[in-house]
């Protein structure tokens, strides 16, 4: 395998289009409109909105849904905390439903479990770089006429049963922070083939601007110019992404590729190695799904060893660290001087998973440090063996 590099002279280049032009997209350089359209032709829907990063994406496309006070939006506890604050932010009420014990993702039993009269919308998350159930999904949803976001800041060109992750719910959101598949430092995108759900999250993340379509988020200088021009034809926020950040991701755009595979191939570095282990169980992918790692996950289930000891001994030998989840989102301190809020949320797969699961990075561009750590991986696991 090759190395490869993070940032290219393709990022490079559309950077000093953008300073060579002063920030003018008059002069030719609206990078963000560039990067919409690709996205939309990546990911074959109609609409592509950007934004500042991955959590105002969700905030927005929630009231553009029409989600608000009193709302319940249904999400999983195993995952950035982010997903959550796009609810609170809307004005609705989290609810969580439990996750799956081999694939960590939001379990549609669960959901059903958790359904009230005040459900409004459900938020999937693509956890780890691999979709939930969606066909599952997308039956409740539709029965019971909600909505559905999907929260794909973990996954980019994963599949589910043929399709595009990002393009089995009603909208999907991307992030570009400097972890992701994708990155500028920060960003976000949306997704949608809905034209009115498309324009209403362009203006709410547009200032309200008049002159904003679905498919433009810029408006033009002879309109503004005018004296009896009406600017803002509804209040809304300023989550535009800046151009600089669009050059960025227009650019990797370009490599994707590139960037999605070496995560797959180093992942494929550590299931090989785990194949034989019995205590320390890779998060399962589906015969019909393709997950494109964002991070190689596994469950520590040895009788003797805990999740210190594992993380410690495998620094010790030369590795990297191994993250550790996120605290699930009702157990973060914020949680408990929330008003409006699940009462008693309760989650056990979820809250048995957080403490045993093993994050191991896969954003590893030279090879050769990536075969070094699967070595010490397994060098680690002949330890305890």
């Amino acid at each position: 395998m090759q190395d490869i590099e993070r940032i290219s002279n393709k990022e490079k280049k559309y950077i000093e289009e953008v300073l060579s032009n002063n920030f003018r997209t008059s002069s030719g350089s609206s990078m963000n409109s560039k990067l919409e359209k690709a996205f939309s032709k990546l990911y074959g829907t109609d609409y592509a909105i950007t934004f500042i990063n991955g959590t105002t994406t969700m905030h927005a496309t929630l009231l553009a849904a029409g989600i608000g006070e009193g709302d319940e939006v249904i999400v999983p506890p195993l995952t950035m905390a982010s997903t959550t604050f796009a609810v609170l932010n809307a004005g609705a009420i989290p609810i969580y439903a439990d996750v799956d014990e081999e694939t960590f993702q939001i379990n549609p039993k669960s959901i059903l479990e958790k359904l009230t009269k005040k459900t409004k919308a459900i938020i999937t998350v693509a956890l780890y770089g691999l979709s939930p159930e969606m066909d599952e999904i997308m039956a409740i949803a539709k029965i019971n006429d909600l909505f559905v976001l999907e929260d794909n800041a973990e996954t980019m060109l994963s599949y589910y049963k043929g399709k595009l992750a990002g393009t089995l719910g009603h909208a999907a959101s991307f992030s570009f922070q400097s972890s992701k598949h994708l990155t500028a430092g920060e960003g976000g995108i949306i997704i949608t083939n809905d034209e009115k759900l498309a324009l209403d999250i362009r203006r709410i993340s547009s200032l309200g601007y008049s002159g904003v379509s679905s498919g433009k988020g810029k408006i033009t200088k002879n309109d503004i110019q005018l004296p009896n021009y009406s600017r803002h034809v509804s209040t809304g926020f300023n989550f535009r992404m800046p151009e600089l950040c669009a050059a960025v991701v227009l650019g990797q755009l370009e490599r994707v590729n590139e960037l999605v595979d070496r995560r797959i191939e180093v992942a494929s570095l550590f299931l090989e190695i785990l194949s034989k282990v019995k205590w320390l169980l890779p998060q399962k992918t589906p015969d019909y799904s393709i997950n494109s790692y964002w991070t190689f996950v596994a469950r520590l289930k040895h009788s003797s060893i805990d999740w210190m000891t594992f993380r410690d001994k495998f620094q010790e030998l030369g590795g990297d660290g191994i993250y550790a989840p996120w605290k699930l989102t009702y157990q973060e301190p914020f949680y408990k001087d929330l008003k409006e809020k699940e009462q008693n949320p309760s989650c056990p797969i979820a809250e048995s998973l957080q403490t045993s699961l093993l994050q191991f990075k896969t954003n590893y561009w030279k090879w050769d440090e990536a075969k070094r750590q699967a070595e010490i991986l397994k060098k680690t696991i002949d330890f305890f063996d």
